[in-house]
């Protein structure tokens, strides 16, 4: 297939999924129970903007050619691997597939989506559309199933690739079967506890917003969530009753995803409900910290949480230290750069941290000191197409996004050519 072909075939589904993208957010919402506005409308958004992004590569992504001063031609092509899967996470379904499935595609490759279990159904519906965008029969293929068909995949001897997101501990399932089959390639995005860091001269409303909705977006379930919060004690009370205050605005939005002007609706099920209260129920039994405000079941049916606030938690408690996957945060107080540098980094996870200051030398000195693959200044819980995304640590291997996700779906050849005779 010629570039042109596969660049009108991409662009022509990310249209496909522009016109669907109410019905395809539908889906997705009868299952992980979010809202269309914001988060469906901004996951869909994802989707259509990777595919078209992804489309516009097609032509671009050269390969290199170095001199023939020592009589040898050289040329480095970057061919696609065959082969790949995706296994996407139930949290962002529609987002995932642009993510996964536009750089595999664009790179050349024949591409398997294996959706969650969880939330299934706009996956099952992509099929409709990759025929009618005019894929060739198997290049785009939607493969239903739970964490087993997940297991075939990555030990199949015939994909060259796994793209996994999820938790840490499938991560390093999926890591292991890749490596005992034919050590196929893997791109794994796992979790997060991205740390915000809050110093004294930040833009209070700024650094509020940012922070209460990269914790609250999707309910929390968000791999990026700015789940652990440090504010300079000369801004600290500040901060707190503003970040309280935004939290109630928060609580009113709470409801059916289906009524109108709800933002936020319950987490995906009963399992992640009970094991989410069981993570503040324990946190309050061990004095872990001071729950300040929320933590409590709303509402007499469905699966929602009121979103909850700890403070001056201790640093070896787990909910300090581990992904809780919902709405709740950890704000603790800090009084030096160096002293808060160290505490953000103290984590097995290192997918984002943001820092909001108006000192550009400290907000760059924060950027280069933190150990993590995304660093937003005065902004966090957020992605850009044309930049490289994922963790370092145990919250990832690799990079989606950019054109780091091509590099990924694609193997450099290199090509010499003897010109001594």
């Amino acid at each position: 297939m010629t570039f042109p072909e596969r660049q009108k075939i991409l662009l022509r589904f990310a249209d496909l999924l522009e016109a669907n993208q109410e019905y395809l957010a539908h889906l997705t919402r009868l299952t992980l129970g979010a809202p269309y506005l914001p988060f469906g409308k901004s996951e869909i958004g994802t989707a259509i903007g990777s595919f078209r992004y992804y489309a516009g590569w097609i032509d671009k992504f050269a390969g290199q050619s170095f001199p023939a001063d020592d009589g040898f031609y050289k040329i480095v092509r970057n061919e696609p691997l065959g082969v790949v899967a995706g296994i996407i996470p139930w949290n962002g379904p529609l987002a995932s597939v642009g993510l996964k499935a536009a750089p595999a595609l664009a790179a050349g490759n024949v591409f398997i989506l294996k959706p969650s279990e969880k939330t299934p159904l706009m996956a099952a519906a992509l099929g409709k559309l990759v025929l009618e965008a005019g894929f060739p029969p198997g290049v785009f293929q939607v493969l239903l199933g739970d964490g087993s068909t997940g297991a075939l995949l990555a030990s199949h001897m015939e994909v060259a690739k796994v793209s996994f997101t999820g938790s840490v501990a499938t991560g390093k399932a999926v890591q292991v079967l890749a490596a005992k089959s034919n050590l196929k390639r893997c791109t794994l995005e796992l979790g997060g506890k991205s740390p915000a860091v809050v110093f004294d001269d930040a833009d209070l409303p700024n650094a509020v917003q940012w922070c209460v909705n990269g914790l609250t977006s999707n309910s929390g379930q968000i791999c990026f969530a700015a789940s652990r919060v440090y504010v300079q004690e000369g801004i600290y009370d500040k901060f707190i009753a503003a970040y309280q205050e935004a939290f109630e605005a928060k609580r009113a939005v709470i409801g059916d995803p289906d009524a109108p002007g709800s933002e936020l609706g319950p987490v995906v099920d009963k399992a992640q409900y009970d094991r989410i209260m069981g993570i503040i129920d324990n946190a309050q039994q061990e004095d872990q910290g001071t729950l300040l405000v929320g933590g409590k079941p709303l509402f007499s049916k469905g699966y929602y949480i009121e979103p909850a606030i700890f403070t001056d938690t201790k640093p070896n408690a787990s909910i300090y230290k581990e992904e809780i996957f919902g709405p709740v945060v950890v704000i603790n107080k800090f009084r030096t750069e160096e002293e808060v540098l160290a505490r953000s980094n103290a984590s097995k996870y290192g997918l984002m941290a943001g820092v909001f200051t108006q000192d550009i030398n400290r907000a760059l000195r924060m950027g280069s000191g933190f150990d993590s693959g995304v660093v937003g200044i005065n902004c966090i819980s957020t992605i850009h197409f044309s930049c490289p995304f994922g963790g370092t640590k145990e919250s990832g291997l690799g990079r989606e996004l950019g054109v780091n996700a091509l590099m990924a779906y694609t193997e450099p050849k290199t090509v010499l050519i003897n010109m001594n005779y």
